[in-house]
């Protein structure tokens, strides 16, 4: 019987091994992983993380890491900066600049470049190099996704040999919300923002306004978001002729987004906050009807889609109000990019309008067969706003509705109605953050079978569709127009998603396939070996207690 027992307990211990054993096929891939399966590195409770505790930001780094080796595998490790035995260590400087500078001054490093990292895993340990203090970070992510998943605590954790390289393609690796439709509680978006750190994703476009709620305090203006922000009640389904009775509202304070754009700069993340302008203002309306072109009244609306109501292009208090609001989202928000939105604005107010025709006379606009005279004069409001925001150290962003007057001199166009936006900005020398509905758009179904889904906005945007977008366009932009491409973001509009698991729902897993369009080169992908790769994010996900889609189409 001993015997038996004794070849039961040996039958056990290759699968307790395997079950903690670290596996770097992770989402988004590294640029390079060169593994040796047949020797490990063994890590047990107890062990340090090495690191230059005097400074503040490796210092928060080594501290994310030992907490996530916890979280997910009950293995304590101990912060020991100086110890020189230590299982982890964080370096600044990569190897390979040593070898290439030779004492000779090296060119100027890309954005992407200051977040290479490496990772080499032998017998002294895990040895984590970067050179800047944001690569700890991405190489603490990179091990946190390649940890096994634990239930209770760990013996040990097996680390097989490893040499891994990485930085990021693009620049820019957004993702954006919607709290104007529906708003989202200051928890949720912290979860929100570590979801994208998790990803690799650098910026969260936050946006606050729309007809249906005004969500950002403007203390110059304290009525515009206390009243601004409330819709009486809300249109049940598609406009269906059916209210749901309830009021509905929500905002944050300054206080708040202060709070935000700090953990997420702690998650090197930057927050680039939306004010929509002129149109999809009802909102503002709501509380100061005279910057309409016809006085109101203007109920925030409690149905969806796009009011024909927008500020009035040829009141100077309109002027004198935007730049009210944006000097305030200035002083909370750091960001180098301000979004002033532009889509969707309609000008059938504008064309009836004494004060917008007067207006469009003074400037002398005229209808060039190209660019309408209304048209030209959201030009011109966008132009005013681009010189207050470069005032202020601040770059432009504007919805490729933007184009329609002609754009302005530095604005950023982000092309959601297709590429062909995108496209003629770029060839223009203009800055491009490609953002096309047929591939980023997630507020649209991912899977076939709509009945048994949470309710959307419709379309179908399947994982695979997600994960096949090129957004450098290769076949009509030349080496140097692709250099205009910042990089690729999705879309999560909010009109039929109205709780947290609602948005995780829709935004997981599109956001791991983005998440290797905007990491990995071209070359790397491949949707059958991303498939493989995605159940094991699927259980951090479980774990993390965040909701996700379940199927694959």
């Amino acid at each position: 019987m001993k015997k038996y027992l004794f070849l039961i307990l040996m039958t056990c211990v290759p699968a307790l091994a395997n079950a903690e054993r670290a596996d770097y096929r992770i989402i988004p891939q590294p640029k390079s992983v060169q593994v040796d399966s047949t020797n490990t590195f063994t890590l047990r409770p107890g062990m340090s993380i090495a690191y230059d505790a005097g400074n503040p930001e490796v210092s928060r780094n080594a501290q994310f890491l030992r907490q996530w080796v916890e979280e997910l595998t009950g293995v304590k490790l101990a912060l020991a900066p100086t110890d020189k035995k230590a299982a982890i260590r964080l370096s600044i400087g990569l190897a390979a600049d040593k070898k290439a500078k030779k004492g000779k001054k090296g060119a100027e490093l890309t954005d992407q470049q200051k977040e290479a990292y490496t990772i080499t895993v032998n017998k002294n340990g895990i040895q984590i190099a970067a050179r800047e203090p944001i690569g700890f970070f991405r190489a603490a992510q990179t091990l946190r996704k390649s940890l096994p998943i634990i239930d209770g605590k760990a013996a040990s954790i097996d680390f097989p040999f490893v040499s891994i390289a990485d930085e990021p393609r693009f620049v820019y690796r957004g993702t954006h919300l919607d709290c104007a439709r529906h708003f989202f509680s200051v928890d949720v978006i912290k979860t929100f923002l570590d979801v994208l750190a998790l990803h690799g994703c650098n910026q969260f476009h936050w946006h606050f306004t729309e007809d249906q709620g005004w969500r950002f305090e403007v203390k110059a203006l304290p009525e515009l978001a206390k009243k601004g922000s409330v819709r009486e009640q809300t249109v049940i389904g598609r406009n269906s002729g059916v209210y749901d009775g309830q009021r509905y509202g929500g905002y944050y304070t300054q206080e708040q987004c202060r709070e935000i754009v700090n953990y997420a700069a702690e998650r090197y993340i930057n927050v680039i906050p939306e004010i929509d302008l002129p149109g999809h203002m009802q909102g503002a309306l709501h509380v100061y009807p005279n910057l309409g072109c016809t006085g109101g009244p203007y109920p925030v609306w409690q149905i969806w889609g796009v009011s024909r109501d927008v500020l009035c292009a040829g009141n100077p208090e309109t002027m004198t109000f935007l730049k009210t609001v944006m000097g305030e989202l200035c002083e909370v928000f750091p960001s180098m990019y301000i979004h002033i939105g532009g889509d969707e604005c309609p000008k059938d107010r504008w064309k009836e309008c004494p004060k917008c025709q007067a207006k469009a006379k003074e400037l002398g606009l005229k209808n060039d067969g190209k660019h309408s005279i209304e048209n030209q004069l959201q030009t011109w409001i966008n132009h005013e706003m681009e010189k207050f925001l470069a005032e202020r150290g601040r770059d432009m962003i504007g919805w490729d509705e933007v184009l329609e007057g002609g754009l302005t001199d530095n604005g950023i166009v982000m092309s959601w109605r297709g590429v062909k936006g995108g496209i003629e900005a770029a060839k223009q020398h203009h800055r491009v953050i490609m953002t096309p509905t047929d591939y980023c758009y997630i507020d649209y179904y991912q899977l076939k079978d709509q009945w048994h889904q949470p309710m959307a906005i419709g379309g179908y945007l399947p994982l695979s569709k997600v994960y096949s977008f090129e957004p450098l366009i290769p076949d009509q932009l030349s080496d140097e127009e692709q250099r205009f491409i910042l990089g690729p973001q999705v879309n999560l509009w909010t009109e039929y998603v109205g709780s947290p698991e609602h948005v995780f729902y829709m935004l997981l897993p599109r956001l791991d396939a983005i998440s290797e369009v905007q990491w990995c080169r071209s070359d790397q992908k491949d949707f059958d070996d991303f498939k493989n790769r995605l159940p094991r994010m699927k259980q951090l996900y479980d774990r993390l207690g965040v909701n996700y889609c379940r199927g694959v189409e």
